[in-house]
């Protein structure tokens, strides 16, 4: 794979991160808004929304120094993990959106943000422990 390609598969690999990040925000506002079963408070708590909230903003911040870092992480030796990469945080955009329980919801996000930061590290010997918590936890759910 040239060095063109990784890049852009880096890239992709930001952009799906973005989308993660789009459908936690969308799934998080969803919970917000649904009225508790007895017509009060919202079915989330305060604090669970306030850090899916700060895991939303970290997701994106990983995915903007992927888009700022690609050309150096492109030569870092990721490519054999590029593509498996791009299908897990495809198939955790899916999951986001069906996740019917809030600590799925958190626990997806918080090893989505252990993957962003093991993949930002440009060390690939970093990147299969994190990539493969990630499968387990997709298969799971």
């Amino acid at each position: 794979m040239t060095d063109l390609k990784k890049q852009a598969a880096l890239e992709t690999l930001a952009d799906q991160l973005s989308a993660c990040a789009d459908a936690l925000h969308q799934r998080l506002m969803r919970a917000i808004r649904k009225p508790a079963a007895d017509g009060g408070i919202p079915g989330i708590a305060h604090a669970v929304a306030q850090a899916l909230f700060e895991n939303e903003v970290a997701l994106r911040q990983r995915a903007n120094g992927l888009y700022l870092d690609a050309a150096v992480l492109a030569a870092s030796g990721l490519g054999a993990h590029q593509q498996q990469l791009l299908e897990l945080t495809a198939r955790a955009q899916e999951k986001i959106e069906r996740i019917d329980h809030i600590k799925d919801l958190v626990d997806l996000a918080a090893e989505l943000l252990t993957l962003g930061a093991a993949v930002a590290t440009g060390k690939p010997d970093k990147l299969l422990a994190p990539l493969e918590k990630l499968k387990h936890h997709l298969d799971a759910l």
